[in-house]
């Protein structure tokens, strides 16, 4: 587990970006996942004073952890394939905001993308369930799942290769949609959908459980920390708005509720727990001895 996040092992310091297991008991969401982003750069330390804000900005710029096995060549193909993947579905992604907003005359949703911190590309396998567990059916139709229905928060450039599962709702049911084979799906989610006054439509998706095991690689493209998110382009207060200002804060609540298998509830609950047993390491033992 050394490359898990921190709800997983709590040795380790990420919360976002590393190895999520499966879990068992999480419902209508059952895979096992990898998440990368953009950072390469020592994840910035926290202080006692901080604030909630100033953890979630260090959430967002988490450093990649990699995989260190004994094979190198293998190690540093695996960094560079990914890497490489990233960027590539960000220029994607970033090429369909920018249509978005000039077919829009939007040009002020474009600059909320300027920094992207918490954009992430993620590796994810759905095994079968080897059983029936309690919420693993869906509530809106009764259909046994492996991921839960959702909206994305911005653009997702997804990868399902030649796997079926991916369903999207479309006029109140549930309809397949068909593998990206060689190329690649792009979903608008909900920050969109309200950012633009409904005039970009968000598809609220799934996974449906199949009888054999599926993998995916999905690319979040999500708007710059700071962003805000509080106004639409036509100057209305959004959804978001009427809790929160900035893109960083509204991250707090949606991810994990869209990822209960990686994150805790509340993500920087976590932190300021580790944050106490440092402190309490140093009065014991003192500075120099960590």
């Amino acid at each position: 587990m050394a490359l898990a996040v921190k709800k997983h092992d709590h040795r380790n310091k990420n919360v976002y970006r590393g190895y999520g297991p499966v879990v068992e008991n999480s419902g209508t969401q059952h895979k096992e996942m990898f998440n990368i982003g953009r950072h390469e750069d020592p994840t910035p330390t926290y202080k006692q004073t901080d604030t909630e804000l100033d953890k979630l900005r260090g959430i967002s710029k988490e450093q990649n952890v990699w995989p260190d096995t004994a094979d190198n060549t293998f190690d540093e193909e695996f960094k560079r394939v990914f890497s490489e993947g990233l960027k590539i579905r960000m220029i994607i992604a970033g090429g369909v905001i920018r249509s978005i907003g000039r077919s829009l005359g939007a040009d002020q949703l474009i600059s909320r993308f300027t920094e992207s911190e918490f954009s992430t590309l993620g590796l994810r396998r759905y095994p079968t369930r080897t059983r029936k567990i309690e919420n693993m059916n869906s509530v809106y139709d009764n259909v046994a799942l492996s991921e839960l229905e959702h909206e994305d928060s911005t653009v997702t450039v997804l990868t399902t290769f030649n796997y079926t599962g991916l369903q999207a709702l479309y006029d109140d049911r549930y309809i397949d949609v068909p593998p990206s084979e060689n190329g690649f799906i792009v979903n608008i989610g909900t920050l969109i959908e309200d950012i633009t006054d409904k005039r970009i439509k968000a598809v609220r998706h799934r996974v449906k459980q199949v009888d054999f095991e599926r993998h995916s690689i999905p690319c979040f493209f999500n708007p710059s920390f700071d962003a805000d998110i509080s106004k639409s382009i036509s100057g209305r207060t959004t959804a978001a708005g009427e809790t929160t200002n900035l893109f960083g804060e509204w991250m707090r609540d949606y991810l994990p509720a869209v990822e209960p298998g990686l994150l805790e509830e509340d993500m920087t609950k976590i932190l300021l727990i580790f944050l106490m047993l440092i402190k309490l390491l140093h009065r014991i033992v003192g500075s120099d001895a960590i």
